[in-house]
């Protein structure tokens, strides 16, 4: 091994001497070279390899090759490149083949190799890594994808792209975005030949000679991907997918409106066809005259545009009324309802229309849950809070046992400050199972904090602790302590704990909140901190090693501690705690005794 050390550092030499010869590092910096690289080699060299090594040495290689480059661009030397900068690049290139060699799993430095290799201009050895990338890894779409866009965008090889593409595809025949970006690189490619042909013919050159058939250049190969593509994959999106794709590309008319026709009939009965299909209605050209092209002429034809456009969607609910279908009506009106207009006719025209699309929706009780807030931002918004409460009383009728309705119905009359909303939280709590009432009492005893007495916040608190899970317990103890300590200080939070103490289930931060609270005081008391600790360890102790070195860090730190209970401390420990935590437990309490923790 030492013979093979001697011999890289040896092979280095010319390289070090021309950097010193020509002044851009000094005989100092030169040895401090040899030295760290002797180490780093050494690294590599052992039998037992690790992988750190192997990154460490290659990114000390890769900075002493941006600190050269600084400084040629400072002295304005740039001369003995090939014997300096590629001497070194060669050496990193080994570096990272011994590497992907070892540890031929690790995608990460296959991706750091091939970045490298692009930055230093080492182009020609990226074809050989994807390739023996992907060999080692063929079960990863982004890989292939990876190496065809390089084929094509930077070699200009759309033959070793496609061949990439057929390959990729016989190993996963039903990815989406394999078709998706093939797709994408024939368009690419036949737009690239259009203006090939286009500079030869500006150059008055013979095209006899070159072959530029016309079905290419007009994307028949991407037409016969398209066709396989929706054959194997189903579902209007990843139709609509190629379509949003064929339409960055100017010459492809003919192919989109056939994508666009074979989308109608075979997924005629998706929301996201009858949604597409609308809202192309918007897209259209405006046949208005020359002379009406104003600004009122332009908001008569966008409102005419939008008519065209619900009138679709009015079609679509009525032959697919579904929650889905609906969802897409509303967003589309909300979307034209919060676009800016000068114009008092259409901004009016498209209120009356959102309020009314809304309004269907809920009577039809297809309204999505997540709209219901937009719904009632935008009636108060208006000023019509009347309005609001109603749908907020009537969402919950029609559907009692929602939790989300229910919490949409009462974070409103919070806001509204309505005289119902207690009432209507036990109505919630009545109609609602006991695992989905959580957010429910969180909000409640939020509101009562500020609505009603502390006696009457108490109770609720206590009112939550029964009714709920016991898995949601835990969190209203948390909130229950939270709320005594702020309203009444240690006392009062030291009382609701000694109340919860034997209440099972727990949480670690419903006791480390207790820690906090009593070290927080002026008079911190050990002998309540060790309570607090031994009761966390009765319930945590075997699943939570930082809880130890805590304990053990009062004892130590604490004025009133004794460091002598330490031992009794670690023993118990090391009994209680399960697997890995054991040896996570004495690394970091050899580090405390260290000072380093």
């Amino acid at each position: 091994m030492a013979e093979v050390i001697e011999q890289h550092l040896e092979d280095r030499l010319p390289e070090l001497m021309q950097l010193e010869r020509v002044g851009l590092f000094t005989r100092k910096e030169i040895k401090a070279i040899i030295k760290k690289a002797s180490v780093l080699e050494s690294k590599v060299q052992r039998r037992a390899l690790f992988k750190e090594d192997f990154i460490n040495y290659i990114q000390y290689e890769i900075n002493l090759l941006e600190l050269i480059k600084k400084r040629r661009a400072r002295t304005r030397y740039m001369f003995k490149k090939e014997e300096v900068e590629f001497s070194i690049i060669h050496r990193i290139q080994n570096l990272f083949r011994r590497a992907t060699s070892k540890w031929k799993e690790d995608i990460q430095l296959w991706l750091s190799y091939i970045a490298f290799c692009k930055k230093w201009n080492k182009k020609t050895q990226i074809s050989k890594i994807f390739s023996s990338l992907l060999a080692i890894h063929p079960n990863k779409p982004a890989l292939w994808i990876m190496a065809a866009k390089w084929e094509l965008e930077d070699c200009f090889s759309s033959e070793s792209a496609r061949y990439l593409f057929l390959r990729a595809l016989r190993f996963h025949p039903e990815s989406p975005k394999l078709y998706q970006e093939y797709f994408r690189m024939e368009l690419m490619s036949a737009e690239r030949q259009r203006k090939e042909k286009q500079e030869f013919e500006r150059a008055k050159m013979d095209l006899n000679e070159l072959d530029y058939p016309e079905e290419i250049l007009n994307g028949a190969l991407a037409q016969i991907i398209y066709k396989e593509a929706v054959n194997k994959i189903k579902g209007a999106e990843f139709h609509l997918s190629l379509l949003s794709i064929a339409k960055l590309f100017s010459f492809t008319q003919d192919l989109q409106k056939e994508i666009y026709d074979h989308l109608q009939v075979l997924h005629a009965g998706d929301p996201l066809t009858w949604d597409f299909v609308a809202r192309r209605e918007l897209e259209l050209e405006s046949q208005l005259p020359e002379e009406l092209a104003s600004k009122q002429g332009k908001a008569a034809e966008v409102a005419r545009r939008e008519e065209r456009t619900c009138a679709v969607y009015e079609e679509a609910v009525s032959s697919l009324a579904t929650e889905a279908m609906w969802k897409c009506y509303v967003t589309f009106c909300l979307e034209r309802f919060n676009r800016k207009t000068n114009n008092k006719e259409l901004r009016e025209k498209r209120q009356q229309r959102v309020m009314d699309v809304f309004k269907r929706a809920h009577e039809a009780r297809l309204l999505p849950e997540d709209l219901y807030q937009q719904w009632f931002d935008m009636l108060l918004g208006l000023g019509l809070d009347e309005v609001a409460l109603g749908v907020a009383l009537a969402m919950t009728d029609c559907c009692p046992d929602s939790a989300a309705r229910w919490q949409l119905q009462l974070q409103l009359l919070i806001r509204l400050d309505n005289s119902k909303v207690n009432e209507r939280f036990e109505e919630a709590v009545r109609h609602l199972r006991a695992k989905d009432c959580l957010p429910l009492w969180s909000l409640w005893v939020e509101w009562s904090e500020g609505a009603h007495s502390q006696e009457d916040t108490e109770a609720l608190f206590q009112k939550s602790l029964v009714a709920t899970v016991p898995a949601d317990s835990v969190t209203m103890k948390e909130k229950y302590l939270d709320w005594a300590y702020r309203t009444g200080g240690h006392k009062k939070a030291k009382k609701v704990f000694t109340s919860l103490r034997e209440n099972r289930p727990f949480s670690i931060q419903f006791f480390r909140k207790m820690i906090q609270i009593e070290k927080e005081q002026e008079t911190c008391k050990m002998l309540n901190l060790r309570e607090y600790y031994e009761r966390a360890l009765r319930e945590f102790g075997s699943v939570n090693s930082d809880l130890w070195l805590d304990y053990i860090k009062e004892e130590l730190n604490h004025p009133c501690g004794k460091p002598e209970n330490c031992g009794q401390i670690h023993w118990r420990a090391m009994k209680m705690l399960e697997g890995e935590l054991v040896e996570e437990f004495v690394t970091k309490y050899s580090l405390l005794q260290m000072g380093q923790l």
